[in-house]
């Protein structure tokens, strides 16, 4: 299947798309980038210096910098550090960024490959409402979006109510789900099922040292704010859980529903089910070992 990735790079974001390089099911066709684990320089300069690493010749295409309305997006950093990627500090500036901005590749894209074409939305959903605002249309072309974020059976992790990435530009996502795009939603209901601990990343690195290493080495500030800061020993895998989510659905247990997302109050950003929208798939529970099992198996192959 041939697969975009909508991406802010971004400790999981990195693993996700040393995923999806090592699965033979994805033809990964391009990178679109978005801010959020990083600003969008960032961001998109960590994507390019991803595709050097990962051997993969595809465009990279730069996206929104802030969310609809708005002019300006200030990472926390607490998570992923001042680059995106944690310990790793110097990231050389590779590559060059595609000509066309992310929203025009996407929607230039689903006009190409239509149904063969798989989005997954691993940040916030600015570019994807953008792609819908050029052209209504756009929610009839590709075959499936993934969308990794929300929180439809449980507590967010940015508020109460709400997930990080929807809370960031909760008016994108709210078009996004109104839009009748055929949604998979991938969120903390499942994405924190499966913890990779210290342990788990020295396989990887043992096994390949330039990926592996790699993610290794920027890893390991983030398992300490878990460890530290939530008493957790490991880190939830979000963003691979929606590629492994694309690869093999089988290992996920899924809903029908409609999904509306308020933008201001107490509820800002929260994923909640309304029978009035277009119907998604919501992913409830997973096979957690056989995803681990994915994941370290291909991600190990890498060389």
């Amino acid at each position: 299947m041939k697969v975009i990735l909508d991406t802010d790079p971004g400790i999981d974001d990195a693993l996700a798309i040393a995923y999806a390089a090592a699965a033979p099911e994805i033809d990964l066709v391009g990178l679109t980038t978005i801010y959020g684990n990083a600003d969008i320089s960032r961001a998109s300069r960590n994507a390019r210096y991803l595709a050097d690493l990962l051997k993969l010749d595809i465009p990279v295409a730069r996206g929104a910098e802030a969310p609809l309305g708005a002019t300006h997006f200030q990472p926390s950093g607490h998570l992923h550090g001042s680059q995106g990627f944690g310990d790793v500090t110097e990231i050389p500036d590779l590559g060059v960024e595609h000509a066309e901005p992310a929203a025009e590749f996407l929607l230039r894209m689903a006009r190409e490959h239509g149904e063969d074409l798989t989005i997954i939305a691993l940040g916030p959903l600015t570019n994807i409402a953008e792609a819908l605002a050029l052209d209504p249309e756009f929610s009839r072309m590709p075959g499936r979006v993934i969308v990794l974020g929300g929180a439809v059976a449980g507590p967010g992790n940015a508020t109460d109510a709400a997930e990080a990435n929807m809370l960031s530009d909760p008016l994108a996502a709210d078009a996004v789900f109104a839009s009748g795009l055929p949604i998979t939603l991938v969120g903390l209901d499942v994405t924190l099922k499966p913890l990779y601990g210290i342990a788990d990343f020295a396989v990887l690195s043992a096994a390949s040292p330039m990926v592996g290493g790699f993610l290794n080495r920027a890893v390991q500030s983030h398992l300490n704010f878990f460890c530290v800061t939530l008493g957790i020993d490991g880190c939830g895998l979000q963003d691979p859980t929606a590629v492994v989510a694309c690869t093999h659905p089988d290992l996920f247990e899924m809903v029908e529903s409609g999904i509306r997302v308020p933008s201001d109050g107490d509820r800002a950003g929260a994923t909640e089910p309304a029978e009035d929208r277009p119907r998604v798939s919501v992913c409830r529970d997973m096979d957690t070992q056989a995803v681990m099992h994915l994941l370290t198996s291909r991600i190990a192959s890498l060389h």
